[in-house]
Parts: C-alpha cells; structure tokens; sequence
C-alpha cells in the first residue's frame, strides 16, 4: 500500500521525526520504533476517512521505552496515488509527549 518512492513525515522535535523517503527508508523507520521499544511499540488503527485522492487515519500508538511510557493518539494525513499511499504527514496528538518519549 506504500509506494516505492513515498514520502512520511514524521513531525515534531524527536529523534524519529524526519523525512524518509522511499520506501526502504519508511520502513527502516518502523522497524527503528519496535527496536528501540523492545518490541513493545504498537499502532491501534481507530478509523479512516478517504476520498479518491486523500485519506486521513486516527491510531492509538503506544509503547514503552528507557522507563518512559507512551499512549497518545496520532493522525496521518496521506495523499494517495494509483491507490498508493505517496504522502504521509505523521502528527502526533500530543507533541511534547511523543517528543519526551522518544528523547535520548
């Protein structure tokens, strides 16, 4: 569902938040969250909206990290092309949480 030349913004101030482009790059991204989470990290989808060319996902992301915990709502906001997902913009709900949980 990703497109090979997709791109995710990941907003805020954390380490995690960047631009990754490609799709190797995105998911090298997920896999850094289950690493440096001990495989706790986890995305509960809660809904979807969609329209041709344009979707938006509300999940539950949570997770446990250097006795941290994290337990926040997050949006993406996701272009589509051909069906792909092309564009993700990744906010979290609570940007100082998801900034504190991901600090080093």
């Amino acid at each position: 569902m990703i497109a090979d030349d997709a791109v995710w913004e990941v907003a805020g101030s954390a380490p995690v938040a960047r631009v990754y482009r490609g799709r190797d790059d995105i998911f090298e991204l997920f896999r850094a969250t289950r690493r440096l989470t001990d495989g706790t990290y986890t995305s509960d989808l809660r809904w979807t909206i969609a329209d041709g060319d344009r979707a938006v996902a509300l999940y539950r992301a949570s997770g446990r990290r250097l006795g941290r915990e994290l337990d926040i709502d997050q949006v993406l906001l996701i272009t589509l092309r051909d069906g792909r997902w092309q564009h993700v913009f990744a906010l979290p709900t609570d940007p100082v949480a998801f900034a504190e949980f991901w600090a080093d």
